[in-house]
C-alpha cells in the first residue's frame, strides 16, 4: 500500500514538472516575438535597423506626419503615415514590416487612402512597407536602435526593460563606490523610465545584490546637464556624447519631462550643435559670456548692386503652407545674396492674394539680417492670386519716395507665381513697365498642356515682363528646386545696363537741339526759339546717365554750342541754354545736320535713343536730303519745326517717317509752345511702341 501511495505521488511528482516545463516554455516562446510599438511621428532615417516589424498606434492619418513619395518613401517620411498611404494599414493602426533601400534620384507624390504624399527632388535612403508578418527564418529586434535621443519608447508599454549588470568585486579607490548600469540596447531614447543605480556594499553575496538591483523602483529623470546624445551635438563629436552619456547617468535627479510630442521636444528635434558651444552647457552663463563683445560692423550694401526691389510673393491658398515656408526661405536666401544696405540694394515685400497688402517697404529695413528675421514673421494672407491687382498697386503705391525710392536706383518688381494667376496682367504691366519698372516674373509648377485651357490670360509672363527674351523670366519645375535660382535671378537684378526698363521715353534719349541762328530770324525770336528748346528740355530727366542735351547754332558755319557730356543736371543744361548768343547770317541746313552728327550723335551712348529737334525760319541754301538720309540711316530720329518762310519740302525730308508724326509747322514764333506736349507725347508713344524682345 505505501509502495504503490509513493508510485503515485512521483507520478503526480512528475507531471507537475513537466506542465511548469511547459508553460515556462511558452512564457519563453512569446518573449521572443515581442513587437516594439512606435509613434506616428517617427521617420524612418531615425532608426538604425535595416529591417524590422513594428506596431504604430491610431491616428497617424494627421496632416502633421509628412509622407514623401509613392511605393517607395524617402525616409525622412513618417513610418507609419506611409504605412497607410500604401494600404498596409488604415487609420486605427497595426503592425507593419520595413524594409530599408537605396536613396531614389525622385520621390513622386500622390493621393492615398486620406494621405497626400509630397514630391522631393532626392533623397540619401528610402524604405518600404509590408504587412507586418516575419519571414521565415528571419529574426527580428524586440529593441529599435535610433540614431538620435529622440523621445520614443522602443517597446510598448510604459517604461524600457533595460538588463543591468552588477558585481560584488570591491572597487577601486578612484571609483565612485556606484554601479553603473550597462544596457544591453543601443539607445539613449526616453530616459525617463531608466532605474536608479544602486550602491551595492562589497559584503552582501552577489544573489541578494541582483535582487536588489532589479527591484529598485524607477524615477521619472532628467539629468543637471544637457543630453549628449541629443541632436543638438555635432555628429563629430558622437564618440565623445556617448562616453559623457554614461558618465552623467551616474546622477539623475527627479524631476518633470515634457512628453515626447511636445512642442518643446519637437523644436529640440530641429536643433543643431552650434560649434563654439560647450559639450557640457548648463544653460547658465559663464563669467566670459557676460563681458560685452563688439558689435558685428553692418554692412553698407553692395555697391555693385544699387537697386530698389519690390518682391510680390504668392499668398493665395493654393500654394498650401510648406511651400509658403519655402517661398520665404527662398526670399531669405536671396536677401543674404544681395547683401542689402543704404548704398546697395534696398528690399520690400508685398503679398498678394485677393488683394495686395505692403509686408514692408524699402526704407523698413537696411540690412539683410534684421530683413531674414522680417521675413520669418510674415503670415500667409490666403485668397485667389490676383497678380495684375498686385502689379496695379506696385505702380501705384509702393515705388514712392515716402516709401524709399532713391530715384537715381533702378525698380525692380520681381513676381512670384505658383500656377498661374487669376486675373489679367497684360494693362497693370504695360503701365508699370512705362513708369520705369523692370518686371520679372518667376513661375513655379506652371501649367502643363492640360491645364492651359484653365489659365485666364494666356502666355500671362510675356505679356507683363519688361522684355520677352527670357532675361526677364524664370521657369521653376518643382517648388523643391527653388532655391536653386538665387544666385541666376541676383546676377540679373544687379546688372543694371541689362535693366532697360529703367529706362524711359523720359530717361534714356541723347537729344541734340539743332537751332537756325540767321539773320531772318532776328534777335527777339532767337529768344523764343531758345525759350522753346528749354520748355522741351524741362521734360525730361537729365542726368550723366539718364537723358542728355546737347546744341548746335548754325548759318552758314555751325558753331557746339554744348555738348551731350557738358551737363549733368536739369538746371545746368537750362542755364546754358539761357547763355547762347544770337549769330546771324545765312541757312546752310544740310551742313548743319553733317555738323550735328559729327559733333554730337557719333559721340552717342550706345544704350541712349538718338533724336535730333531741328528749328528753322527758312528754306536752306544748301540740300537737306543727303545729309538728314544719311542721319537717319545712323540711327537719328528726326524732328523738324518750321516757322513763317521754312518750305515744306525740306521739313519732311528731314523728319524721320511718317513725316506727319515729325514734321511740323507754325506761322508765327509765338506759336511755338503749343507743339511742346505734342512732341514730347510723339517721342514717349514711339519708345513705348519699341518691340519688347
Amino acid at each position: 500500500m505505501k509502495a504503490t501511495t509513493a508510485i503515485v505521488v512521483v507520478f503526480v511528482l512528475l507531471l507537475i514538472c513537466t506542465y511548469a516545463t511547459s508553460e515556462a516554455a511558452k512564457k519563453n516562446k512569446k518573449s521572443k516575438v515581442y513587437v516594439p510599438q512606435i509613434h506616428c511621428d517617427v521617420k524612418a532615417a531615425k532608426i538604425i535597423n535595416p529591417e524590422f516589424i513594428a506596431k504604430c498606434p491610431p491616428g497617424c492619418q494627421d496632416v502633421r506626419y509628412r509622407v514623401y513619395g509613392t511605393d517607395i518613401y524617402a525616409a525622412f517620411s513618417s513610418v507609419c503615415g506611409a504605412a497607410i498611404h500604401s494600404g498596409t494599414i488604415d487609420k486605427s493602426g497595426g503592425k507593419i514590416l520595413v524594409q530599408k533601400v537605396a536613396g531614389q534620384s525622385g520621390y513622386k507624390g500622390s493621393y492615398s487612402n486620406g494621405i497626400r504624399s509630397l514630391s522631393l527632388p532626392r533623397w540619401k535612403e528610402s524604405f518600404i512597407v509590408s504587412e507586418g508578418k516575419p519571414k521565415k527564418g528571419v529574426q527580428y529586434p524586440s529593441t529599435l536602435e535610433y540614431s538620435s535621443s529622440k523621445s520614443t519608447p522602443v517597446k510598448g508599454g510604459s517604461s524600457l526593460r533595460k538588463e543591468y549588470r552588477t558585481t560584488a568585486a570591491p572597487l577601486p579607490a578612484t571609483q565612485v563606490a556606484t554601479t553603473i548600469p550597462s544596457p544591453t540596447i543601443m539607445t539613449t531614447a526616453f530616459v525617463s523610465t531608466t532605474p536608479k543605480p544602486t550602491t551595492i556594499p562589497t559584503t552582501i553575496p552577489t544573489t541578494i545584490a541582483t535582487k536588489i538591483a532589479t527591484t529598485a523602483k524607477p524615477l521619472l529623470a532628467m539629468h543637471k546637464v544637457r543630453d549628449i546624445g541629443s541632436s543638438n551635438v555635432h555628429p563629430a563629436y558622437s564618440s565623445v556624447a556617448a562616453v559623457a552619456s554614461s558618465i552623467q547617468r551616474q546622477e539623475p535627479v527627479a524631476t518633470f519631462r515634457k512628453s515626447a510630442s511636445s512642442p518643446a521636444n519637437l523644436a529640440m528635434e530641429t536643433d543643431m550643435w552650434k560649434p563654439g558651444s560647450s559639450l557640457f552647457d548648463t544653460g547658465f552663463s559663464s563669467k566670459e559670456d557676460l563681458i560685452p563683445k563688439p558689435l558685428e560692423p553692418v554692412s553698407q550694401g553692395n555697391p555693385n548692386c544699387k537697386v530698389d526691389l519690390s518682391f510680390l510673393i504668392d499668398g493665395s491658398w493654393s500654394i498650401g503652407k510648406r511651400r509658403f515656408q519655402i517661398q520665404k526661405q527662398f526670399l531669405k536666401d536671396v536677401a543674404e545674396a544681395l547683401d542689402v544696405g543704404i548704398s546697395g540694394p534696398l528690399m520690400g515685400i508685398i503679398q498678394y492674394g485677393d488683394d495686395p497688402s505692403t509686408e514692408f517697404n524699402l526704407k523698413t529695413y537696411s540690412n539683410s539680417k534684421d530683413l531674414k528675421n522680417a521675413i520669418n514673421k510674415i503670415q500667409q494672407k490666403g485668397g485667389l492670386s490676383n497678380v495684375g491687382s498686385a502689379l496695379s498697386f506696385v505702380n501705384k503705391n509702393f515705388f514712392e519716395d515716402s516709401n524709399g525710392n532713391r530715384g537715381g536706383a533702378p525698380n525692380v518688381a520681381i513676381v512670384m507665381v505658383d500656377g498661374w494667376p487669376t486675373d489679367k496682367v497684360e494693362e497693370a504691366s504695360r503701365l508699370a513697365r512705362e513708369s520705369g519698372i523692370n518686371i520679372f516674373f518667376i513661375t513655379i509648377e506652371g501649367p502643363d498642356e492640360n491645364e492651359k485651357q484653365n489659365v485666364v490670360e494666356p502666355n500671362f509672363v510675356d505679356k507683363a515682363v519688361c522684355r520677352t527674351n527670357g532675361y526677364y523670366s524664370i521657369s521653376v519645375p518643382s517648388w523643391f528646386s527653388l532655391h536653386k535660382t538665387v544666385q541666376p535671378l541676383v546676377k540679373r537684378v544687379c546688372d543694371s545696363d541689362r535693366l532697360v526698363c529703367s529706362k524711359t521715353c523720359l530717361n534714356s534719349a541723347d537729344i541734340g537741339f539743332v537751332i537756325d541762328g540767321s539773320s531772318s530770324v532776328g534777335t527777339g525770336n532767337f529768344r523764343t526759339i531758345l525759350q522753346f528748346v528749354a520748355n522741351i528740355s524741362k521734360e525730361f530727366e537729365i542726368s550723366d546717365t539718364d537723358t542728355r542735351v546737347g546744341a548746335v547754332q548754325y548759318t552758314y558755319e555751325q558753331k557746339l554750342e554744348f555738348s551731350f557730356d557738358k551737363h549733368s543736371s536739369k538746371q545746368d543744361v537750362l542755364n546754358a541754354i539761357k547763355r547762347i548768343n544770337y549769330w546771324s547770317g545765312g541757312t546752310s541746313t544740310g551742313a548743319a545736320i553733317n555738323y550735328a552728327f559729327e559733333q554730337l550723335f557719333s559721340k552717342s551712348k550706345a544704350n541712349k535713343r538718338k533724336i535730333m529737334i531741328l528749328i528753322t525760319d527758312g528754306r536752306s541754301y544748301d540740300d537737306v536730303r543727303g545729309p538728314a538720309t544719311a542721319a537717319h540711316q545712323n540711327g537719328v530720329i528726326a524732328y523738324s519745326i518750321g516757322i513763317a518762310w521754312a518750305a515744306q519740302d525740306e521739313l519732311e525730308a528731314i523728319a524721320t517717317d511718317p513725316d506727319k508724326e515729325h514734321s511740323f509747322f507754325v506761322d508765327e514764333f509765338d506759336s511755338l509752345y503749343r507743339f511742346v506736349p505734342r512732341i514730347i507725347q510723339n517721342i514717349c508713344t514711339e519708345f513705348n511702341s519699341q518691340p519688347r524682345n
